[in-house]
């Protein structure tokens, strides 16, 4: 039978993962076992596959069947390609596919923060960062700027969302993620880092916080680096819970940056 699926009928339930289900269906799909997320453009899709991920489907132009996503296509022999015109395309998702290619892939079980943290020296904690922006630019920025893992509280927005994944160029199949717990008075418990030799570092709003440039900082042999949620920043248990607290010095009167710029000066100083 021949994979390549011409789409004449916008209602196929092969294409609900596409057009119709949102981040948290698809992130359940398969409950109990794991669910799917949306790899979006080549590039993304390239490095999910290389990173062991495995297809489910493709939605794509008809044009890169035989340009773009021929080289993908033939790592996949067996994964069905859902095609159409660019015309009718943005009519089934609602917008204009620019990059012109989507794969509905499976997730995998997340390892553990020991597994990714055992042999890290230098780590981002992200704490209830809810925008999947912000998300996948740190990310990216960690990769980039020699941060070795990350942790993300349970209400980050998932590194594999579409718009995460989308910013972050595929680095969230580049770099180790995980899930942490938060304690029950609001903070996060880093005694499982303790354990593995980490001090931490809560980038925060502080009159009593150091400089980013202190020398005691980049002496430290391993380091977790501490961003907050957007507006609000840090728990003031969190904060209270690390050992350090650090500001980015500011010029002109400005107080604080995105956390996304926060991020990546903190990981270019301290990484």
């Amino acid at each position: 039978m021949d994979r390549i699926i011409r789409i004449s009928d916008f209602g196929a339930s092969e294409l609900d993962v596409y057009a119709r289900l949102n981040e948290a269906q698809l992130l359940h799909y398969y409950e109990p076992a794991e669910g799917l997320f949306i790899a979006e453009s080549p590039k993304v899709i390239e490095r999910a596959l290389a990173a062991g991920y495995k297809p489910v489907s493709f939605l794509m132009e008809e044009k890169h069947i035989n340009g773009e996503g021929a080289d993908i296509l033939a790592q996949c022999p067996n994964v069905p390609v859902y095609t159409a015109a660019f015309d009718i395309l943005t009519k089934l998702t609602g917008f204009a596919l620019t990059r012109g290619m989507l794969a509905a892939m499976q997730r995998r079980p997340l390892p553990t923060q020991e597994e990714i943290c055992a042999a890290a020296r230098r780590i981002a904690i992200l704490e209830d960062v809810v925008n999947p922006t912000n998300v996948g630019a740190l990310i990216r920025c960690a990769a980039a700027l020699n941060i070795d893992a990350v942790l993300l509280t349970p209400a980050c927005a998932n590194p594999l969302y579409r718009r995460s994944l989308r910013v972050s160029m595929g680095c969230a199949f580049q770099i180790p993620w995980t899930f942490i717990d938060k304690k029950e008075d609001g903070g996060i418990d880093f005694s499982h880092l303790h354990k593995l030799g980490f001090q931490t570092a809560a980038m925060a709003l502080d009159d009593r916080a150091i400089s980013i440039d202190n020398p005691i900082l980049s002496d430290i042999d391993k380091l977790a680096i501490v961003l907050g949620t957007e507006g609000d920043g840090l728990a003031k248990f969190t904060i209270s819970n690390c050992d350090y607290t650090v500001r980015i010095p500011m010029a002109h009167g400005v107080d604080s940056l995105n956390v996304a710029a926060a991020g990546a000066v903190a990981f270019w100083q301290l990484g």
